[in-house]
């Protein structure tokens, strides 16, 4: 797959991330986009050490889509974590 379809999944699992998992977050819709396409290399990351597969065939293969929204996920989660404990108290 090339960038530009890499950047529209991401997008799109940064999206389905952050619905999945609703709450506010300490960033707002450009980190969430960003968290999305990094979400992504993440889970195809995933598959393949963990599972052995190679989850990322194809732009509209089910098993990209599902590595990209559940790296998202991660790194959504991991995310809120680390950012959510630097606000400011006033």
């Amino acid at each position: 797959m090339g960038i530009i379809a890499w950047i529209i999944i991401g997008l799109l699992a940064g999206a389905i991330a952050k619905a999945l998992m609703p709450g506010r977050d300490p960033g707002g819709i450009i980190i969430t986009m960003l968290i999305g396409v990094a979400g992504g290399l993440l889970g195809g990351w995933l598959g393949k050490v963990i599972f052995g597969v190679d989850s990322i065939d194809g732009f509209f293969d089910l098993s990209t889509w599902i590595a990209a929204v559940i790296g998202s996920m991660i790194l959504l989660a991991l995310y809120r974590l680390v950012a959510g404990g630097r606000r400011r108290h006033a």
